[in-house]
């Protein structure tokens, strides 16, 4: 039994809010603290208040600086969230047996694929390249999971199961 063993790791984009959310936080956090100094007789609203808008940035930071991890092992697909460089979750694991198929995005064998109802979940980039390099994956008929992964991630794959991956 030869184990086929892959990882690929995708930086999903920072969406614009949480880069506007984060920075009017920093501020606000500089602005407190610096009025701690100015204005002694409510120095404990504001340190409770800069305590606050610095936690609120961390979060902000932690839950929009993203990548995932793609981790190929023997027919088992398993998907990592990596949440600002410091914390890894576990958010799927996909058996290579239940994909019903695994195509580029704009391919043309999703074509019997595009009207059905299910669950989408994006581990993807999260935002469409020239040339676009998002696979979708549908798995047991209920999720349409969108990934972002690499040729040789793909290509072990399609070697497992070369009737249900295409590359197009």
């Amino acid at each position: 039994m030869s184990d086929t063993y892959v990882e690929c790791l995708v930086k999903a984009k920072t969406p614009f809010w949480g880069k506007l959310v984060k920075m009017v936080l920093i501020m606000l956090t500089i602005i407190l603290v610096l009025a701690i100094f100015l204005l002694p007789p409510i120095m404990l609203f504001l340190f409770l208040g800069a305590v606050a808008t610095g936690a609120g940035a961390y979060f902000v930071n932690m839950f929009t600086d993203l990548e995932y991890e793609y981790l190929y092992l023997d027919r088992e697909l398993v998907v990592d969230k990596v949440m600002a460089k410091a914390k890894r979750k576990r958010v799927a694991t996909y058996q290579l047996d239940r994909v019903e198929i695994l195509a580029p995005f704009k391919s043309y064998h999703l074509d019997n694929y595009k009207n059905r109802n299910v669950k989408v979940k994006d581990y993807s980039i999260g935002e469409e390249l020239q040339p676009d390099r998002r696979y979708a994956m549908f798995y047991e008929g209920g999720e349409k999971i969108i990934l972002s992964p690499s040729e040789e991630l793909v290509k072990a794959m399609k070697n497992t199961a070369p009737r249900k991956i295409f590359t197009d």
